[in-house]
């Protein structure tokens, strides 16, 4: 693995681009440091100096605290899809503080309420910037409560984008939308999720959410892999508190009967969760069928239509 950087050399018209590997091409130790004081690339093992008169690219300044930190900034937080103008605006924020961190007078806080109010205004002054911001905003709201990371959040706030270029937003609830792009993002990301538990976080029913997701991949074009039950696997029994010899004997159980194709056709949730059953029993760690139907969010009645198809396939005894 390879870093290339671009340093200036003794004269500043002439520009130098050299690599700098992770590992000493002396003695192959992989303890590089940066030494600004010299400007030098060190090994630490050996001692030899990789390359000199490096770049100081952090600030001139130091901050002991994170007030200090803020208050001696020159410039504003990096660009994020999460916000409805990628957050290149200015934004006037709502402490009532100077630039160099000082208390606002009483008699000036009316005048500072009135410019961020217009502002926050202006900043959404169109009717598609305002269900953006709504939408972009009940994305961010509905991923916390779900504990959803942010790679997937970003993916949603993508798909929501497209869809709102493609009118897909108008004629529709917004969280209908936002639902759909979360459980789309979900599938794309390989952080599968069931419409049950979207619409659980959701004010919109399972079949609505369901109806503008597929509008979502007509539209869109999305290529989404069908989904495994195999992802399911890991966290079903995280939340049942079962261990790893678990697991691996379910997945051992899922590889015999997704090559028996006894998962098709049916809902992967209701695959896993008896996989998980009954590799629970072999385990001689048993749990109920009400606790793993209520983790998978399937009846009870499916976890034993699945359960006497699986152990027939594995050879078990009923």
């Amino acid at each position: 693995m390879q870093y290339r950087i671009l340093l200036l050399g003794e004269e500043y018209d002439k520009v130098r681009e050299i690599e700098i590997t992770t590992s000493c091409p002396e003695c192959r130790g992989d303890h590089l440091v940066r030494d600004y004081e010299r400007a030098e690339v060190v090994c630490e093992d050996c001692g030899l100096v990789l390359d000199q008169m490096i770049i100081d690219e952090g600030p001139e300044w130091r901050a002991f605290d994170s007030e200090q930190r803020e208050s001696r900034e020159r410039a504003g937080p990096p660009s994020t899809i999460m916000a409805h103008d990628k957050g290149l605006s200015t934004s006037i924020g709502w402490r009532n503080k100077d630039a160099y961190g000082r208390q606002i007078p009483h008699k000036s806080r009316a005048q500072i309420y009135r410019l961020r109010k217009w502002q926050h205004r202006i900043r959404t002054s169109k009717s598609g910037e305002r269900s953006l911001a709504q939408g972009l905003t009940e994305i961010n709201t509905m991923a916390s409560k779900m504990g959803l990371p942010r790679h997937v959040r970003e993916s949603a706030a993508v798909l929501y984008r497209k869809a709102s270029m493609k009118n897909l937003v108008r004629g529709r609830s917004i969280d209908e939308v936002v639902a759909a792009t979360l459980y789309a993002s979900c599938r794309q990301c390989g952080v599968p999720r069931t419409l049950d538990e979207i619409a659980s976080k959701s004010n919109v029913d399972r079949k609505s959410i369901g109806r503008t997701y597929r509008t979502l991949v007509r539209e869109l074009t999305l290529k989404l892999l069908p989904q495994s039950p195999r992802d399911y696997i890991a966290r079903f029994c995280n939340r049942l508190e079962l261990d790893m010899e678990v697991q691996r004997k379910a997945k051992e159980i899922l590889d015999k009967v997704e090559k028996d194709e006894l998962a098709s056709g049916v809902a992967p949730s209701g695959v896993a969760a008896a996989t998980i059953y009954i590799s629970a029993i072999l385990c001689n760690k048993p749990c109920t069928q009400k606790e793993v139907a209520e983790v998978a969010g399937v009846t009870e009645v499916t976890i034993r239509n699945r359960y006497k198809r699986i152990s027939v396939a594995i050879g078990m005894a009923k």
